[in-house]
């Protein structure tokens, strides 16, 4: 708390340097947990916000384009929570090719698996820039995963097809 009250009196003071000005009933203050922009902003890092992925668990089989690309638009926001993302959700992007949407085996299977994985996405740690980050990565014919790591501290996941 010692280290908020810091952090508090130096952006405020730089607010008042600059003659900027904060509306006190938009701020917030010695918060242990803030959601913003559909994220979970704790102590330990950042996490998905529960609702979202309600919602995602509980999306039911698309049976038109506009329903899947609702589905892939909301997983996609979340995707560097997800290890794979990319290669976990092909069969569901190639669905949105023109004449493409023929749901089967496989895009139920990757719907699925995308719903589970979305379930239990991780806390990613805050970048801290004074310690060594590690980038992971793994290529195969389908395409290309990165993890960025800062030591054993997940900070996000990205894909290339």
């Amino acid at each position: 708390m010692e280290d908020h009250v810091i952090h508090r009196n130096n952006v405020l003071g730089i607010l008042r340097k600059e003659q900027l000005f904060a509306k006190l009933s938009k701020c917030s203050f010695g918060q242990t947990k803030v959601e913003y922009l559909g994220h979970i902003i704790i102590g330990e890092g950042v996490a998905t916000d529960p609702s979202k992925i309600e919602a995602m668990a509980s999306w039911p089989t698309p049976k038109i384009i506009k329903a899947l690309m609702g589905f892939l638009g909301l997983t996609g926001y979340y995707r560097r929570f997800i290890r794979s993302y990319g290669v976990i959700s092909r069969p569901l992007t190639n669905l949105l090719k023109k004449n493409g949407f023929h749901w089967d085996e496989e895009a139920e299977h990757s719907f699925q698996i995308l719903k589970q994985a979305m379930s239990n996405a991780p806390v990613l740690a805050l970048a801290d820039f004074n310690k060594t980050f590690i980038i992971e990565t793994y290529a195969c014919s389908k395409g290309m995963v990165q993890c960025l790591c800062k030591r054993a501290d997940l900070l996000l996941f990205s894909a290339k097809l």
